[in-house]
Order: structure tokens, then sequence, then C-alpha cells
């Protein structure tokens, strides 16, 4: 196992992606580790290097996304569409994970809603039974017991499953092969704006889809301090605004 941490939020996104992929290198080359047996994990804004690097990694065992956000500028506003200064933009990434897929996301997130991770469960190419924690907020799933029980069910289906060996390439090729571009768009994504309208609350299904726009930027405080450090906010139109009484 290997941890990477975000240097208290600090640095460009690209930043994140290089250190992602400089511990991935550290297992591969320092450790005999194996694509095939590697399971990535991501947690809240972890979750966009995460998602990155799983896209260019087609023989990865499989991902968990912890608490996972749509993109940056998602957590703040409810838009729709991805513009080209968004950051982390996990919606549009997370249909090109080819591995299993694990979402855990808390009902009572203040932070990132849960319908952030509702809807990329819902993109993913192999779904995986995810785990709403009914009144879990951002940082405390680990204290729910069926966060365990749900994680190591997931880790022995994974290990029980076949592998598949064919199509490796080199660590290099993998690595380096380009990102593809999810800057330019002709029309926003339909199939988000027909899940906003068939969405419902009710007791069996905590997510609560609507996002509004006073809840949206309520999360300004917590989640701004990301945003700034990458560059977001000095776009004049997304700056945050003073709340005046």
């Amino acid at each position: 196992m290997i941890i990477l941490d975000m240097a208290s939020h600090l640095g460009s996104e690209q930043n994140t992606y290089a250190d992602i992929e400089a511990a991935y290198k550290c297992l591969i080359e320092n450790y005999g580790a194996k694509e095939e047996d590697i399971i990535l994990y991501g947690q809240s804004v972890g979750s966009g290097p995460t998602t990155d690097l799983a896209t260019r990694l087609p023989n990865l065992r499989a991902v968990i996304l912890h608490s996972p956000i749509l993109s940056g500028l998602r957590v703040m506003y409810p838009v729709k569409r991805t513009y080209w200064f968004d950051i982390y933009k996990n919606i549009d990434k997370i249909p090109l994970v080819n591995c299993p897929v694990l979402v855990i996301h808390g009902t009572a997130d203040d932070v990132v809603d849960c319908s952030h991770g509702k809807q990329l469960w819902e993109h993913c190419k192999q779904k995986y039974e995810p785990l709403w924690v009914k009144g879990g907020n951002h940082c405390d799933l680990e204290l729910y017991p069926q966060y365990i029980k749900h994680l190591k069910k997931f880790i022995a289906a994974i290990e029980k499953s076949s592998r598949q060996n064919s199509g490796l390439g080199s660590i290099s090729d993998q690595l380096d092969k380009p990102r593809t571009s999810t800057d330019f768009r002709e029309k926003p994504r339909s199939s988000m704006d027909q899940r906003e309208n068939s969405r419902r609350s009710g007791p069996d299904r905590p997510c609560n889809g609507a996002e509004l726009p006073e809840k949206a930027r309520n999360s300004i405080d917590r989640f701004g301090e990301m945003v700034r450090s990458v560059g977001l906010c000095n776009i004049d139109c997304f700056r945050p605004t003073a709340t005046h009484a």
C-alpha cells in the first residue's frame, strides 16, 4: 500500500497528476508491482488525479472513489456542461476507465453533494454496487461499520475475478499517452440534463440530485481553498462574491 497526499491543497492541477504518476512508477519500478494488481483509491479532490491516471491504465485492477467530485466547478455551481477552465473533470473521464469502479459517498455530505458520486457511478463502464452511507458527511465515512464491510466485499470480489492479460503495453507508453481532451463540447451532455429532471428524492433514495445554487455557493467556504490554489478563481466571472446581510 502506498498513500499519496496533497500538500495542503497547494499546487496546480497538473502537479497533482505528476505526483500520482510518480507514485505509480515507484510501485512498478521500485517494488515490482504489476498494473493488473493495483487498486487506485481517491478521496474528494483526490478523485481527480485518481480518475485521470486510471484512464491511461487499461489493465488496472480496480478504482475506489470516496466522496468524489464531478469537477471542481460543479462543486460550487450547478453547471451542466464542461468549460475549458474547469478542473478535475471526472464526469468526462470516468467513462474512459475500463476497470471495476466502487463509489462511496455520504448522503449528508455538505461539502460535495451525494449527487456527484451518484452521477459518476451512472457513467462508469464497469459498475460495482455503490455504498451510499446514510447520514455520512464528507470526512467521517470511515467511522461507519458498513464502510469497512463494503470495502472488504469489493476487494474479495476483485480478487476472485479473472485477470485480463491482453493488450499490455510498456509503463512509459501508458503514462505518456496524451489525455483525451475534455475542454471542448459542442453541446451540453444530454444525459445529465435528463437525469436532473427525472431524479427524485425519497427515504429509500437518499441522494439529492437537485443541486440548488444557494447550496452550491455555501460549499465555497470549505472547498474554495483548493479552487483558489489552482487558479480557477482568477477568472472574474467565477470569483465568489461577498454575502450581504
